[in-house]
């Protein structure tokens, strides 16, 4: 899992063939429970899993909508696909994946 900020995230998303964006918070009780679901992914290489801080770096999540934590989003070569809101499982994480295009 690589935490990036502002200036490091276009790279990271150009950079991955698929990847997933978790923007968190470490006060955020949810994220901390998910946590090991990304990990997950991210160790069998399913995905990249990339880590924005939102206290840290609040002009990303103004820049995707950020209204809640966990937000995830899946990018494809470059591009923002889908979004899921709310702790997801490593089945239900590993289908999405799966299941786009």
């Amino acid at each position: 899992m690589k935490k990036v900020d502002v200036a490091a995230f276009d790279e990271a998303i150009a950079n991955a063939d698929v990847a997933i964006i978790d923007f968190y918070a470490d006060w955020c009780g949810p994220c901390k429970q998910m946590e090991p679901a990304l990990q997950q992914i991210d160790s069998e290489a399913t995905a990249e899993v990339i880590k924005v801080d939102i206290d840290q770096n609040p002009e990303l999540a103004v820049r995707f909508g950020i209204k809640s934590i966990p937000t995830l989003l899946l990018a494809k070569d470059g591009d923002i696909i889908d979004v899921k809101v709310g702790t997801q499982s490593v089945n239900s994480l590993r289908n999405w994946i799966e299941s786009r295009p």
